[in-house]
C-alpha cells in the first residue's frame, strides 16, 4: 500500500466519523483496495472522529495503523472536523468522503484522471448509489427561493427544476453541475487555498452547497463523473438523532440563504418553510385514518415539522 504522511503527496483522503464503526470499517477496506489500485500515486488518509461513544477509535487503532487519526473530545460538527484534516493535508487533490461509503473499484483513479485532464474543473463528484444499487441523487442546481418552494410543493414530480433529471443522464458522460453532494467530492488543493475551507458556521448540512458556490464564483467548474461509482449507505450518523439532524438541516438552509442572499431572502425562506410546515402538520393530524406503518411515519413527520415551526423565529 502506497501511503505517506506529512509530506507532499498526490491525494489526501478525509473521512469524518461519528458512531459508525461498521460502516467506517467497510469504507476503509475499500479505501485500502483503491490505494493498491492507484499504484505509484502517493496517498494519505485522515479520519477525524467526532467524539464517538462506541468502539470506532479502538477499531481504527487496531486495524488501520496507516490512517492518521484525529480524535475530538466533542462533536465539533461536520465542516469543522473536515477542516481539521484539510489543514494538515499535503495532497494536490483532497477527497472529502463520508464514513458510510464504499468505493467501487477504480473510482478514485477515474476522479483523479478527470481533474488531471480538465484544468477548468475545480471539483468533481462520483455517481452515488444507494445500498440496494439504485441511483442516489448526488448533484443538484444551486438553491434559490423559487426552487425551494418548488421542491417543498413536490412539483419536481411534474417537472424536475429544483433537482436534475439525473436518472435520464448517460452513465458514461460527465455532466457540468452547480452543487455536488458532500458524500464524495474531489477538490484541487489550490482551489481550497484560493476560496478557503468549509464554513464552520454550518454544523451539519449545506456546508458543501456553500463550498460549491464559492468554487463556481472563483471561476472554476464542477462536474459529476458517473463512471466513478460510490455506494453511499446514507445517513448512518444522522439517523441516530433524527430530530436534531432535521432541525440542523433547516437551520443550515436558513443560514445559507442569509449568507448567500441576505437577511430579506432568509426571512422569505422562513415564511416559505412556515407554510410548508403548517401543511405537513395539518396532514399529520389526519394520520389516524391510515394504516400502520404509514400512520406512525406521518405522525412522526408532523411532530418534526411542529418542532420546526416553534424553532423558526430563532433561526
Amino acid at each position: 500500500m502506497t501511503t505517506v504522511s506529512n509530506q507532499m503527496c498526490d491525494l489526501s483522503i478525509v473521512i469524518v466519523n461519528w458512531n459508525t464503526p461498521e460502516y467506517l470499517d467497510a469504507c476503509l477496506r475499500t479505501v485500502a483496495d483503491e490505494i493498491a489500485l492507484l499504484g505509484s500515486v502517493r496517498v494519505e488518509t485522515f479520519v477525524v472522529d467526532n467524539a464517538s461513544a462506541d468502539h470506532s477509535v479502538a477499531m481504527l487503532k487496531e486495524r488501520y495503523g496507516w490512517v492518521t487519526l484525529i480524535e475530538n473530545s466533542e462533536n465539533v460538527g461536520f465542516a469543522c472536523a473536515n477542516n481539521q484534516a484539510v489543514r494538515l493535508a499535503q495532497g494536490r487533490y483532497i477527497l472529502l468522503l463520508n464514513s458510510d461509503t464504499e468505493i467501487e473499484p477504480g473510482a478514485l483513479a477515474i476522479l483523479i484522471a478527470f481533474l488531471n485532464q480538465h484544468p477548468e474543473a475545480g471539483a468533481v463528484g462520483a455517481r452515488l448509489l444507494n445500498s440496494d444499487g439504485s441511483l442516489q441523487i448526488s448533484a443538484h442546481p444551486a438553491p434559490t427561493l423559487a426552487r425551494e418552494l418548488w421542491y417543498l410543493l413536490h412539483l419536481d414530480r411534474l417537472h424536475p427544476w429544483a433537482i436534475y433529471p439525473m436518472p435520464a443522464w448517460p452513465v458514461d458522460q460527465p455532466q457540468r453541475v452547480e452543487i455536488l453532494k458532500g458524500a464524495c467530492i474531489l477538490l484541487r488543493h489550490t482551489v481550497l487555498d484560493e476560496i478557503g475551507l468549509l464554513d464552520e458556521d454550518f454544523f451539519m448540512y449545506s456546508e458543501e452547497v456553500d463550498l460549491c458556490k464559492r468554487v463556481e464564483q472563483a471561476g472554476w467548474e464542477l462536474y459529476w463523473e458517473p463512471r466513478a461509482v460510490i455506494i453511499h449507505h446514507g445517513g448512518r450518523s444522522t439517523q441516530q438523532v433524527p430530530l436534531a439532524m432535521f432541525m440542523h438541516l433547516y437551520r443550515s438552509k436558513v443560514l445559507y440563504f442569509r449568507k448567500r442572499h441576505g437577511l430579506p431572502a432568509a426571512l422569505v425562506y422562513k415564511i416559505i418553510l412556515a407554510f410548508a410546515a403548517l401543511g405537513r402538520v395539518a396532514v399529520a393530524a389526519l394520520a389516524w385514518l391510515e394504516r400502520p406503518p404509514r400512520r406512525e411515519q406521518h405522525r412522526e413527520l408532523g411532530r418534526r415539522y411542529y418542532q420546526l415551526l416553534k424553532a423558526l423565529p430563532s433561526m
